[in-house]
């Protein structure tokens, strides 16, 4: 049975011979005039006219002086019909492939193809062809979609292959672009500025997370990959800015689940003069809209959940939810009293657990069975640290969670621009961190001197691709074209490079 590398020795040879006839087998340049999905969908118009194709060779049949090549690009695929009478002589020096070269070709090729539009016998619409080039020579045959590529870590690690065999993964990615797209769009048709934001901070905030650590060189200083756009952000809006977002990388040094990835992309954006019920409003109208415009539909099957995102949203209290689940109050329960629930419900219970942590796990085990879509509101202030108290209870803060088919997708509320009281509230957390809970927020100082210099009032609100990954019915690392794994080679790739040293 022939391994991969006989079949990478034959195409070497096929390489070599090109090179011998004098074929340069990776031009530059291509001249393309027609995608493939234009030639098939504008046929009736296009009909005897000549027009240049180029994609990657996907089957390759041969008939005497009759061969037919299954052509494949980006938009489509369509036949190549090719007649040792009409096909061009070979001329090397500008590529063009005679009749007896294509025992050269392999599926996997790249190639350009000249000739009139018209249809086969059997009614097939093709390309006549009478110039054919090479543009590129692939020396690994790629899978066939009959042959399959199913093994999932050689999937997510061989992505290029696996859209190559599974177009649907291919425009899973489609989808996740215009997700972003239409996010980026509702928010500029309503007046925000995208501003990109630094990845390497000082000092990381906004978000309960375990940052990344890196070291500048020029400044011989530690710097922290962002866990949140919003500090940055926030200071935009002390500089004047009414309505800004940013759409990026952040970066939290968890582990991985079908939720949660270390890098991912999210969008924060941030809005004077507005407070956390100008938000839900905003959002309601802003998630009908991406969804739409990325899904074509707002009613979703997700699992076990039916989701209704045209349907009014419910609204529900943070510490009624809890009380009625566990019979705890979100106030004056002890610490005792969490983790007394935690175990009754089999929940972990770590070693450095306090009380902030173990009630949001409470929340956590509520929130997996929530269809939504629902607003969490009146979170307490103790596990909100950015958010602004609600006037009318000092215990809570004026925040908003958009719960849907069991997670928390978003996060938003009345941003805290009392420097007094932030500051008060970040050596809470800095006791934290100090006490052994690494996802603390840090002090940030710089923070506190702007607010000092005034914020107006507003209102912030984040989500991530997690949204994305929800509604398009994936786990975290199929909803990312590259999802980090542990670096692996498999023994061909060894075998084939002999004089590298693999790690």
């Amino acid at each position: 049975m022939a391994t991969l590398k006989d079949f990478r020795d034959e195409r070497l040879r096929k390489l070599g011979d090109l090179k011998t006839l004098g074929f340069d087998p990776y031009p530059a340049k291509s001249n393309r005039t027609h995608a493939t999905e234009v030639v098939i969908s504008q046929f009736d118009q296009l009909n005897g006219q000549t027009v240049t194709v180029a994609g990657r060779v996907m089957a390759i049949r041969k008939f005497g002086k009759l061969a037919f090549i299954v052509l494949r690009d980006y938009t489509g695929q369509v036949q190549l019909f090719l007649n040792d009478g009409q096909l061009e002589d070979r001329n090397p020096a500008t590529n063009q492939l005679a009749m007896s070269d294509l025992p050269l070709l392999d599926s996997g090729d790249f190639v350009e193809a000249t000739g009139e539009i018209g249809k086969s016998q059997t009614g097939e619409i093709s390309v006549f062809v009478h110039k054919l080039r090479l543009l590129s020579k692939a020396l690994r045959p790629m899978p066939t979609a009959a042959e399959g590529f199913t093994n999932k870590e050689e999937r997510l690690r061989r992505r290029y292959i696996d859209m190559n065999v599974n177009l649907d993964v291919r425009e899973r990615f489609v989808r996740r672009s215009k997700f972003w797209q239409a996010t980026r769009d509702f928010l500029n048709n309503n007046g925000f500025v995208e501003i990109n934001i630094p990845v390497l901070e000082h000092t990381t905030g906004g978000a309960d997370a375990n940052p990344f650590i890196t070291h500048m060189d020029a400044l011989d200083q530690d710097f922290y990959l962002r866990i949140s756009h919003e500090l940055p952000l926030k200071r935009l809006l002390g500089a004047g800015f009414e309505k800004v977002y940013d759409i990026g990388p952040r970066f939290r040094n968890e582990n991985y689940s079908d939720e949660h990835l270390p890098e991912h992309v999210a969008m924060e954006w941030y809005w004077a003069y507005a407070n956390w019920q100008d938000g839900m409003k905003l959002m309601e109208a802003m998630y009908k809209d991406v969804l739409q415009k990325t899904f074509g539909k707002l009613q979703f099957k997700l699992d076990r959940f039916e989701i209704d995102m045209d349907k009014t949203w419910e609204v529900w209290d943070y510490a009624t939810v809890i009380n009625d689940h566990y019979g705890i109050d979100v106030y004056e329960s002890s610490l005792d009293d969490v983790k007394k629930a935690l175990v009754d419900n089999r929940l972990e219970v770590e070693q450095t657990e306090n009380r902030a942590r173990g009630i949001d796990k409470l929340w956590k085990n509520i929130r997996k069975d929530v269809a939504g879509p629902v607003w969490l509101i009146n979170t307490p202030k103790f596990i909100s640290p950015l958010a602004k108290g609600n006037p009318d209870d000092p215990r809570v803060v004026e925040r908003f969670q958009p719960i849907i088919a069991g997670s928390e997708l978003g996060n938003g509320f009345s941003e805290l621009n009392d420097p007094i009281e932030q500051l008060s509230r970040f050596k809470e957390q800095q006791a934290m961190r100090d006490a052994g809970d690494d996802e603390a927020m840090m002090l940030d100082v710089d923070y506190i001197e702007m607010l000092e210099y005034g914020m107006p009032p507003a209102c912030g609100w984040g989500y991530s691709e997690r949204v994305f990954w929800i509604f398009e019915g994936v786990t975290a690392r199929e909803g990312v074209p590259f999802p980090q794994l542990r670096v692996d080679y498999d023994g061909t790739t060894r075998e084939l490079y002999p004089d590298i040293k693999f790690s």
